[in-house]
């Protein structure tokens, strides 16, 4: 064991070369998390948003860096004399990666995008195994060098895992903050890439100036003869505890993300300042457990009973998150707030894995091979945390059916720490009780979660939804005017009647009048149906594929007597997909129409069905004289890569008509097929009904008005005219999601 002054030599001993590798593992965490929010970016513009496609990339990610941590502990023990090279020579790969990892990412998913969830998982697997792999041997290569010095394993990997954590949370605020908006894509590849250069080259630099040590001849330890003297349990038992803990944190990031998604509305930056407070609670967590082992010599039994107290308070803690923020949200909507709670519950679970290092790892015993299995088994729990909670438990139970299995998850883990200890303290046996009653009092805590999170907009906070509908692919909810949330935001209405337009439908027929003879129709979104069931009963159409990514919306529709005919339609063709990924996997079929009722510009992969590389994508599908027909949201970047990408535009209202083919509206023909036009068997005007006749001429009149400021039309022309000096959406810049 270390005594209380062995570990001070990290900081005041003679050479600063032996520990010059602390600043650059900082430097290091922060092209990591770059490369992770990029990298998954870009794949999920390849192999879509939807559920599968993020579930299977996540977990690849993470189990890359499982695998590589089993390597870096094999090959730590070999290179005990020149770490700093190995180091530097693995920073190198993965920047000359990353200057050609988008263009790999992109060519591959030329040839391979629509492929079915098995390929994607293997195809995503494989395009990030590399780069993972090598980001996961860093950890145990380094625990061995600085173990071997201070003689404590918890010391070590608290140290660096601090740092580490703090460069990537850092990497993630700067991210949300301004890289994305001002580098876009390639360049924080770029940027990220040039890190590791210059860490690499400083590494190398280092490695020149490094003593070394003399090598071991001790025989490599493995899982089954590595026991803890203190604990006298063995190995498997701390790998165990390494999973179930990975498992549990991820699995509550996931809930967090859910709640802080809805909130916002889904915005890009939430998902990265999220990352940023947990990542800075794992580097704190881990920091105190350097600190708890440095002052005092540490038994590993100690270690164990500390273990037990930061899993069931940080369990606890996780629970709370949800109820809280609801509070905050309504009340005085500083949901920001709310991310020092993430911090606390991270810094608690983030403290279990170096403390589970200091038990049952020897610093005598080849540190970095040990750690290696204790992070394997923490990164395989996380991803399984990832797998089966994002993909299988959010499909079978609400949110507080998930924050309560993690809680009784939590404190189960922290009764096998208990084990381990031989015994559990008063601060871990208080925690526990604060578990009973939080699950005794979890309903009140989450009841009217989402009506209490929904602050943004002028719902009325005292009635609940009719309806939530809760599953792997989001959150929707229906208000009792029937206003449909999707994900927290706004996303349509149960409405098909002209005459009472409260969701602004006189938009889609005016496009249904500018390709009147449209047969075949593809629609993008599907949310309550009404659009689709207005596209489905227009004259001319025979056929209607309408993809949408959320299965939810299904039941909802079927229980609307205004629309519930339509999953009846013959002529209706409903795909549970991702619209972009579904266009690429099916380049065969073309469509008369392209109807997108897309999503706010500024949430999270909005770009993907507004950007320039979409609209070609859109035009490949379309047939002879065919035409899209998108919301931009009142974004001026949306009209003006609309009305650049396309001959022909036509601004109707916040919506853009575009075609290679003229766009004419005349208001003889939109009268006349409007007059003709029925939904479910209803005549959108009733000719004996003077307030109807009203308000049609009053709808057409519009046509009066064209180009005219506040005018419900604007022609292209007037259009590039007027966004002349507007930056068009690409998928690199990705458009709004940062601003």
């Amino acid at each position: 064991m270390a005594t209380a002054t062995q570990p001070r030599a990290l900081l005041t001993g003679s050479s600063s070369v032996e520990h010059g590798y602390l600043p650059l593992f900082f430097v290091s965490g922060f092209p990591a998390l770059l490369y992770q929010i990029v990298w998954e970016r870009a794949l999920f513009s390849i192999y879509g948003v939807n559920v599968e496609s993020v579930t299977v990339i996540v977990t690849a990610f993470m189990l890359g860096l499982g695998l590589g941590s089993l390597a870096g502990g094999v090959f730590a023990s070999r290179v005990r004399q020149r770490p700093l090279l190995a180091f530097g020579l693995i920073e190198m790969l993965i920047g000359v990666f990353g200057c050609f990892s988008l263009m790999l990412f992109h060519g591959v998913g030329s040839v391979t995008a629509g492929a079915s969830t098995l390929k994607t998982s293997l195809l995503a697997f494989s395009l990030l195994l590399l780069p993972t792999f090598l980001m996961g041997s860093t950890l145990p290569l380094l625990v061995e060098h600085l173990a071997s010095r201070i003689r404590s394993v918890g010391q070590a990997v608290g140290l660096l895992y601090c740092v580490n954590a703090l460069g990537s949370a850092f990497a993630c605020w700067c991210a949300a903050m301004f890289l994305m908006r001002i580098l876009g894509e390639h360049g924080v590849v770029w940027l990220a890439a040039s890190l590791n250069l210059l860490v690499a080259s400083s590494a190398l630099y280092l490695h020149r100036a490094q003593k070394t040590i003399p090598s071991t001849s001790q025989e490599l330890p493995t899982p089954e003869n590595i026991t803890s003297a203190a604990s006298g349990m063995p190995m498997w038992y701390g790998t165990l505890l390494a999973g179930a803990v990975g498992f549990i944190a991820l699995a509550c990031e996931i809930v967090w993300y859910r709640l802080f998604s809805f909130v916002t509305g889904g915005t890009a930056p939430c998902f990265a300042k999220l990352l940023a407070f947990y990542l800075l609670g794992l580097a704190y967590g881990s920091f105190a457990v350097r600190d708890f082992v440095r002052k005092a010599p540490r038994s590993q039994r100690d270690a164990l009973s500390a273990g037990t107290t930061v899993v069931v308070f940080g369990s606890a803690i996780a629970f709370l998150v949800g109820p809280l923020l609801a509070r905050f949200a309504s009340h005085v909507a500083a949901y920001e707030v709310m991310f020092a709670f993430v911090f606390a519950a991270a810094a608690l679970l983030g403290a279990a894995f170096p403390l589970l290092s200091h038990a049952f790892v020897q610093a005598e015993q080849h540190s970095g091979r040990g750690v290696s299995y204790l992070y394997l088994s923490n990164i395989l729990g996380s991803a399984a945390g990832s797998l089966i909670v994002g993909f299988f438990i959010t499909q079978a139970l609400s949110l507080r059916g998930i924050a309560m299995a993690l809680l009784i998850a939590g404190t189960l883990v922290a009764l096998l720490f208990a084990v381990a200890a031989k015994g559990i303290g008063r601060a871990a046996l208080s925690g526990l009780a604060g578990c009973l009653l939080l699950a005794a009092f979890s309903h009140p805590l989450y009841s009217h979660l989402y009506e209490r999170l929904l602050y943004k907009t002028a719902y009325d906070h005292t009635s609940s939804f009719e309806n939530v509908v809760e599953n792997r692919s989001g959150v929707i909810a229906v208000d009792p005017h029937g206003v449909v949330y999707g994900g927290g935001v706004y996303d349509g209405r149960f409405n098909t009647d002209l005459m009472n337009d409260t969701n602004g439908i006189s938009r889609l027929f005016a496009a249904m009048a500018l390709r009147p003879s449209a047969a075949n129709v593809l629609v993008i979104g599907l949310s309550s149906g009404s659009w689709a069931q207005i596209i489905a009963s227009a004259p001319n159409v025979r056929h209607v594929t309408v993809v949408e990514i959320n299965p939810g919306y299904l039941p909802l529709i079927r229980e609307r007597r205004n629309v519930s005919s339509l999953l009846k339609n013959p002529k209706v063709q409903i795909i549970i997909d991702d619209g972009r990924r579904w266009l690429k996997g099916h380049p065969e079929p073309k469509f008369d129409l392209i109807v997108m009722n897309t999503t706010f510009n500024w949430r999270a992969n909005a770009s993907n069905l507004l950007s320039t590389e979409f609209l070609d994508l859109a035009r490949a599908h379309l047939a002879p004289g065919g035409m899209a027909f998108y919301n931009t949201t009142m974004s001026d970047r949306a009209l003006a890569t609309g009305a650049s990408s396309f001959r022909h535009s036509l601004r109707v209202l916040n919506f853009i008509a575009v075609s290679d083919s003229p766009l004419l509206l005349e208001r003889d023909s939109w009268r006349s097929y409007l007059l003709q036009y029925s939904v479910d068997g209803q005549p959108v005007v009733d000719v004996a009904s003077k307030d109807d006749l009203r308000k049609l001429e009053l709808l057409l009149s519009n046509l009066d008005r064209i180009d005219q400021q506040g005018s419900m039309f604007e022609t292209g022309e007037h259009l590039r005219k007027g966004l002349a000096s507007t930056r068009v959406i690409t998928d690199d810049n990705m458009g709004t999601e940062w601003d």
